[in-house]
């Protein structure tokens, strides 16, 4: 396996290696990407697909990824978590985040709520801008706090955590859904003109029936 970071790690080492413990899963590689890239062009993705064409200012991606202002400021500013839509070009302007990049925070949260160290959650949010939609939906992230795990199968996940290596997981599809879900009640913006997208917020559904009821 490629290691995360740390002692007796050879710098921008990303091979998987081969032996016994492959089948612990594949660790996150450092190097994939630059932080902050997109490459997006999975086999069966668009990298203009619906979903990239919608935008989200700060405070909708804090709400959908359940962060603070504070902390989606912090990681843009340091790069942990750059907006790939569009950064922020002094006073006046502010940042659009595309959908996946709102899943990426969503992920760091859980990532450093568990206590992962900062240059294991940068390798992992550099692999996952570099893979396709269809490889995220299918992904665990495994960590034992120091070291974090790509697992692509059950039967993956069961070995590390066998293993010991594993201690809490987060699969990836899951937070995919639930970003989407906490999006689809808050406002976007198209990239390409700018429109203002509604959300389709439940009580004001609840609202117009009663009103065609009245």
């Amino acid at each position: 396996m490629a290691s995360t970071g740390g002692e007796g790690t050879a710098a921008g080492d990303s091979s998987l290696l081969d032996g016994p413990r492959a089948a612990y899963g594949r660790q996150v590689p450092p190097g994939r990407s630059a932080a902050g890239s997109r490459t997006d062009g999975a086999p069966g993705e668009a990298a203009d697909s619906p979903a990239e064409q919608v935008g989200y200012r700060g405070p909708t991606a804090c709400s959908a990824a359940g962060i603070t202002y504070r902390q989606l400021d912090y990681w843009a500013r340091t790069g942990l978590v750059e907006p790939s839509i569009r950064p922020a070009y002094g006073s006046g302007t502010q940042r659009l985040y595309g959908f996946r990049d709102i899943v990426v925070l969503k992920i760091v949260k859980r990532l450093l709520d568990t206590g992962v160290s900062l240059q294991n959650i940068r390798a992992a949010v550099r692999h996952l801008r570099s893979r396709g939609r269809t490889d995220l939906a299918r992904m665990t992230l495994m960590s034992d706090g120091a070291t974090v795990y790509e697992c692509s199968s059950p039967d993956e996940v069961v070995d590390l955590l066998q293993g010991g290596q594993g201690v809490f997981g987060i699969a990836v599809g899951v937070v995919w859904k639930d970003v989407e879900g906490a999006l689809s009640q808050l406002h976007g913006e198209r990239v390409d003109t700018g429109e203002t997208l509604v959300g389709d917020h439940p009580e004001d559904e609840l609202a117009r029936r009663r009103n065609r009821a009245g």
